[in-house]
């Protein structure tokens, strides 16, 4: 039996590519102009310090503290966007993807103005002895505060794209809602979900403004990364430097775990005698 190959489409106009190389350009010029300034042969030496290691240690764990605040609080988040229907859902997708579009320092403002200490709920948690404002706590809340948003969009555009079909046929097969969400809905969006982990990480390991405005700059306590980066462009550029490329390619590494290739083009899939779906060149 014979089986048409399918093509995929490339009639991209030469005047989008061109323009598209120009926005290429915008983003890998100021790298390109960063890498010819390091230090190489000092480069292992300057992020290797103990600040650098210190700031780069407390980064990873506060953005995988962060991230994991992601994925408890984005998951619901995002199913109730994505299937729910009730008065105020657009009012509420707009104040949860928020940060996208705020400053940073604004949002490290109202953290501070809510955890603070004389904040909505500072006073109550200062008389019960915890305290938030400048603290490693105050780190994880505001890389979550700037990073969920990441995780919803991505996660509920997945859940818009899968549909609600299987979800039905497993309800009416006598499945619990619960069972449904753990044996349907999760397996059908899971690459939405890993995509959304993967680009809070991302935007926790570079969130500045709002740690530095709730949380403070505190060796080993609150400086992170971007942190010590900063400190060191006023005293050390060369430190500045390194630690920003390193920062680069961390990052670059992040999102490439996020963003994995399509198929190869003119590949499809067809339906076999027996009616099982199969894979063709």
């Amino acid at each position: 039996m014979t089986h048409r190959r399918h093509s995929a489409y490339h009639g991209i106009p030469r005047w989008v590519t061109g323009m598209a190389a120009v926005g290429a350009l915008l983003v890998l010029l100021p790298i390109v102009a960063m890498v010819g300034r390091v230090n190489w042969p000092q480069f292992i030496p300057l992020v290797t310090s103990e600040s650098s290691l210190t700031a780069l240690g407390l980064s990873l764990r506060t953005a995988a503290a962060s991230t994991l605040l992601c994925v408890l609080f984005g998951v619901p988040l995002a199913l109730v966007l994505a299937r729910g229907d009730f008065p105020g859902q657009r009012l509420l997708r707009s104040f949860v993807l928020l940060p996208l579009v705020l400053p940073p320092v604004v949002g490290g403002i109202a953290l501070l103005y809510a955890f603070g200490r004389q904040g909505l709920l500072g006073r109550t948690l200062e008389v019960a002895g915890i305290q938030i404002a400048f603290s490693t706590t105050a780190v994880v809340l505001a890389q979550t505060f700037v990073a969920l948003p990441f995780l919803v969009v991505s996660l509920e555009g997945a859940l818009r794209s899968a549909g609600s079909r299987y979800e039905a046929i497993a309800a009416t097969l006598g499945a619990r809602p619960g069972t449904v969400l753990r044996r349907v809905t999760l397996p059908l969006v899971l690459p939405g979900l890993a995509a959304g982990a993967v680009l809070s990480f991302a935007r926790s390991l570079g969130e500045f403004g709002a740690t530095l405005t709730f949380a403070g700059s505190l060796q080993g306590v609150t400086r992170t990364l971007p942190l010590e980066i900063y400190l060191q462009r006023e005293t050390d550029a060369d430190a500045a430097v390194a630690l920003s490329l390193l920062l680069v390619v961390v990052a670059v590494i992040v999102v490439g775990l996020a963003y994995r290739g399509p198929a190869p083009a003119g590949s499809a899939t067809r339906t076999s005698d027996s009616g099982t779906p199969e894979r063709v060149a």
